[in-house]
């Protein structure tokens, strides 16, 4: 579990990943060293994975998402999932239970860019896809 003061350090570093261990410390009123050591504790622990940057798709020329379920069908299951770990559209995938297997995200540039991924998988899988409209809760933490 976290104590009140990692949780003050996560919270800080959700919200800018670049900030200085000064300024850090600053924050969080305690000095340099002990900052650095906390995080070095958390990193150690887990809890921090890494310190990472968040893009914007559409910058990059990304305009639509789509939310795709995906059920292998019968043996298939090893290559759909290899399938979708080589495709570097689908920039995140759970593995569910349920009648699908797999629920992804793909970043699109265009609605026939869809048409080409899925046609990679209609031997393999049956798909049902949403078009994401907007995103009103973005990735987050789990309360801390």
């Amino acid at each position: 579990m976290l104590d009140e003061m990692d949780k003050r350090i996560v919270d800080i570093l959700v919200e800018n990943a670049r900030i200085s261990l000064k300024e850090l410390a600053s924050r969080v009123n305690l000095s340099s060293p002990s900052t650095s050591e906390r995080l070095k504790r958390l990193e150690e622990r887990g809890v921090i994975r890494a310190f990472t940057v968040d893009v914007d798709s559409q910058a990059l020329g990304y305009t639509l998402q789509a939310i795709v379920r995906i059920r292998p069908l019968p043996g298939q299951l090893p290559r759909v999932q290899r399938l979708i770990e080589e495709i570097p559209e689908f920039s995140e995938c759970d593995k569910v239970t349920g009648d699908d297997c797999f629920v992804a995200r793909l970043h699109l540039r265009s609605i026939e860019q869809l048409d080409e991924i899925l046609d990679r998988l209609i031997d393999k899988a049956e798909t049902n896809t949403a078009i994401v409209k907007s995103q009103p809760v973005k990735r987050r933490l789990p309360p801390l």
